[in-house]
């Protein structure tokens, strides 16, 4: 089941946000709130309250345990820009934009939670099956009539 939470009209540029939130994309719930807890930026904080606004939602709204919820999309939207005056040297002016940006995330408890456990059994599972396949190809004979000359120049001296 999916849960999801928005925040709208967060006063940060969406590019400044997207930074921290691929970071926490396909992580745990607890890593992700982790990982946002020591990243020293303002998006950090934005996020953060987003997720755990997120969580809440699973726990009340559809009887999921937090445990088991993994961020499986972190999307960050462009809201409505705020245009600014400001004034400038001999009588002109010049534009100010004040970005704002909205914060979605979807956290789900379809998708497997990897850890690293999990990963490093995968990789010797992937490194074994590769031996075998090896293996077998450098057990097969080939002969010199076999193997096919690579270029024009080589077929021409093959004939000679």
């Amino acid at each position: 089941m999916e849960v999801r939470s928005i925040y709208k009209y967060a006063r940060i540029s969406p590019f400044k946000v997207r930074e921290v939130t691929r970071e926490i994309q396909g992580l745990p719930v607890s890593a992700a709130l982790d990982l946002l807890a020591f990243t020293p930026k303002k998006a950090s904080f934005l996020i953060g309250k987003t997720l755990k606004s997120a969580i809440a939602n699973a726990e009340n709204n559809a009887n999921l345990k937090p445990d088991g919820l993994v961020v499986k999309e972190a999307i960050v939207g462009e809201g409505p820009t705020l245009k600014r005056m400001m004034a400038r040297a001999r009588g002109s002016g010049s534009t100010i934009l004040k970005r704002t940006s909205h914060i979605r995330i979807v956290l789900s408890d379809e998708i497997p939670i990897e850890t690293r456990e999990t990963k490093k059994a995968k990789r010797e599972q992937g490194k074994k099956t590769k031996k075998q396949t090896t293996g077998e190809a450098s057990q097969s004979p080939t002969t010199a009539a076999e193997k096919k000359p690579r270029t024009k120049t080589a077929a021409a001296k093959a004939k000679k």
